[in-house]
């Protein structure tokens, strides 16, 4: 629901400004009101809680239509952060890894988060290479990020999938 206008404002005595933004003082209802239609103009209430009541002589179609036009333009300059995800092996070669990282890079050069997440495929290869196989190359990535990307969180020691989320840089 918007302001009042017109008729529906109620009260008595109203304190006027102009559409060119001066202020025309207090004065009855009725008489703002001839005085906006004289215009052709419109009497909008601004502020109701205020003593006298403070109203705005203006064209309310168009403060309406621009409000809304402004509305438009700031949804569409509203970036929405997308989480996208890239999967690694534990014992990835260089050239691989290398190849990752500049996918990694791209959707942080976007602006987007990144998911990095580890494809075991069954633990008894991880542990026999050893456990600190992981944390080893999640630290090696953060490593070669370096700059463009923070490290935002890591997976939990039990989960299954072990992963961590990088956000660009600021």
């Amino acid at each position: 629901m918007g302001p009042r206008i017109n008729e529906k404002i109620f009260a008595k005595n109203v304190q006027v400004i102009s559409n060119d933004g001066q202020n025309l003082g207090t004065m009855e209802t009725r008489n703002a009101l001839n005085m906006a239609a004289e215009m052709g103009l419109d009497l909008v209430e601004i502020n109701a809680n205020a003593t006298p009541v403070l109203v705005k002589i203006m064209d309310y179609g168009k403060y309406k239509y621009d409000q809304k036009k402004r509305a438009n333009e700031a949804r569409k300059k509203q970036k929405t952060i997308e989480l996208k995800e890239v999967w690694v092996k534990p014992f990835i070669e260089e050239n691989d890894l290398n190849i990752k990282l500049k996918k990694v890079f791209e959707f942080l050069d976007e602006g987007n988060k990144v998911k990095i997440a580890v494809m075991t495929h069954g633990n008894k290869k991880v542990l026999a290479r050893g456990r600190d196989a992981i944390p080893q190359l999640f630290a090696r990535i953060v490593e070669l990020i370096g700059e463009r990307g923070t490290l935002e969180s890591k997976s939990k020691p039990d989960e299954r999938t072990k992963s961590i989320v990088i956000a660009p840089a600021k």
